[in-house]
């Protein structure tokens, strides 16, 4: 089975030892493509040249995210604005806002938001959204900027199934991580009933690795542990989630790439 990793951050410095060896265990596992979301300035590099190393594999998206905003963040969108002239990207991303360590920074976080949705407009990219503890804030600003044209993922989605159907209605997919594995993650209760059509599989490494993996590093070759258990949940069999969520994820990024 090809499978497709939508979230990944395969450049981290967590993978420096054996970075080489884990795209390997990952092509190995069946997940041939991943998509790489940046952070801020300080992740571009490193970023891309892990894309020119592994071309076929690793793909990099271009955007801010929520957690490097702060006061004078409007340096960086130049920066981010920049990138995005100069060549092809996935997506723009990630971006979003996240309340869950510092509430102070809203105000930016959200303007920072509306600058990445009109670059997103501007290049007719997807996004890929941020939403930790932010859910309703997001929504808002992305409910607001919709005129048929946005498009993306609300990505490490864990929400509920009112949260997961507003997603859908904003015309946005919903990114399923290793949270799907955990025993009192949620997604058991949110998943049912939601078409394939909306879904993409994440890792979102090297965080949230997936049971029986939960609080070690994780990596792309563990995607398939997730496909597995999102199949268990919405009772359907393995590969045609695998197959769907590709599907999926390539509709979504290919066009940038």
């Amino acid at each position: 089975m090809i499978l497709a990793d939508s979230h990944a951050h395969v450049y981290s410095e967590q993978f420096k030892p054996d970075q080489d060896a884990m795209l390997n265990r990952a092509y190995e596992a069946g997940v041939q493509t991943i998509y790489m979301p940046n952070i801020d300035h300080t992740s571009i590099d490193v970023m891309l040249e892990t894309e020119a190393r592994f071309p076929q594999q690793c793909h990099p998206m271009m955007g801010l995210h929520p957690c490097s905003v702060g006061k004078y963040f409007e340096k960086q969108l130049y920066e981010v604005e920049e990138w995005l002239g100069k060549r092809p990207f996935a997506a723009v991303g990630e971006c979003g806002i996240d309340l869950y360590w510092d509430k102070t920074l809203l105000a930016e976080q959200q303007e920072a938001l509306r600058i990445q949705i009109a670059m997103a407009k501007q290049h007719k990219l997807p996004l890929v959204l941020h939403t930790r503890d932010a859910f309703r804030e997001t929504a808002d600003l992305i409910e607001a900027a919709q005129d048929g044209t946005l498009r993306g993922v609300f990505h490490c989605f864990s929400g509920s199934k009112e949260e997961a159907e507003e997603v859908i209605r904003l015309g946005f997919k919903l990114g399923i991580g290793g949270v799907a594995t955990f025993k009192n993650g949620g997604l058991d209760k949110t998943l049912p009933g939601i078409a394939l059509e909306h879904l993409l599989l994440e890792t979102d490494c090297p965080y949230l690795a997936p049971m029986p993996h939960r609080g070690k590093r994780n990596e792309p070759a563990y995607l398939p542990l997730i496909a597995r258990r999102v199949a268990d949940i919405l009772g359907k069999d393995e590969e045609e989630v695998v197959e769907a969520t590709t599907r999926n994820t390539e509709a979504l990024f290919v066009a940038g790439v």
